[in-house]
């Protein structure tokens, strides 16, 4: 395992489901425009979703109160521009071929990702189990955006195997109980090509003299009771063995956050 260290979402559930003719009738939109997976009529959100990130994601007015771009560069301590621009910076300001971003998330981070798709004619499928979620960035994106937003759980990506040249998760993991977050790397990594590469930017353990590292692990503890696990342990603890061959890692903010970068 080589490692470059720079300065630095089961348990028993319904898994979202999506009918394999239905993501390739979308797949087939001849202008490659917005489109919507809708989910059955049996699905509902994870456990840990609706017993921990409710007041998040899942509330009616969740998304009312967090979709405001200040507001999630204050929670990231005015990091926001910064993690967003090392992910870009990452992957790259033109991206041909299949991106994939596993989750929605708030703020504009998704806008900057649809532009560099759409600069090297290539497209980009968004997967997200909330349709709320899902619903919020069909009214931020464009119509014309090349960009396909599917109703799908990050543990169970029903997408081919291979069958996308990178992978982006911003700020996901830490929100993931373990066992959950090792089966969504899994299914990044198996749905990610040889050759590609997976950027993972999340949260991570800061510096012993951070005020942050005493301040922080008390909320986080009470609100995002699963972030503390990327204090103690690499993410790459979570990836398969075959993943963990050839990554890299860039701390940022005094090692409070993290990018990731695996080579598939």
């Amino acid at each position: 395992m080589t490692q470059v260290q720079s300065t630095s979402r089961n348990e028993a559930m319904s898994l979202r489901q999506v009918r394999p003719n239905a993501i390739a009738a979308v797949a087939s939109l001849a202008d490659r425009s917005i489109a919507e997976a809708q989910p059955g009529p049996s699905i509902k959100a994870p456990h840990y979703l609706t017993a921990h990130y409710w007041w998040a994601y899942v509330h009616p007015r969740a998304v009312w109160f967090f979709e405001r771009q200040w507001l999630v560069n204050l929670i990231l301590w005015g990091n926001y521009t910064r993690l967003r621009n090392a992910a870009m910076a990452e992957l790259g300001d033109v991206l041909p071929g299949a991106t994939l971003q596993v989750a929605c998330v708030y703020g504009d981070l998704t806008g900057e990702l649809t532009q560099r798709v759409a600069a090297g004619g290539g497209r980009l499928d968004i997967v997200d189990v909330l349709p709320m979620q899902l619903e919020n960035l069909r009214r931020k994106l464009p119509p014309d955006t090349p960009a396909r937003l599917l109703a799908m759980n990050s543990a169970d990506l029903k997408l081919p195997d291979a069958s996308y040249d990178r992978a982006l998760l911003f700020f996901l993991l830490h929100e993931q109980p373990g066992s959950y977050r090792e089966r969504t790397l899994s299914e990044v990594f198996r749905v990610v090509r040889p050759g590609g590469e997976i950027v993972i930017v999340d949260y991570a353990l800061p510096r012993w003299w951070h005020p942050l590292r005493y301040l922080w692990r008390p909320l986080l503890a009470a609100l995002e009771p699963f972030a503390l696990d990327l204090w103690r342990d690499e993410i790459v603890h979570w990836l398969p063995e075959a993943a963990r061959a050839k990554w890299r890692k860039q701390s940022f903010f005094g090692g409070l956050y993290q990018k990731v970068v695996i080579e598939r």
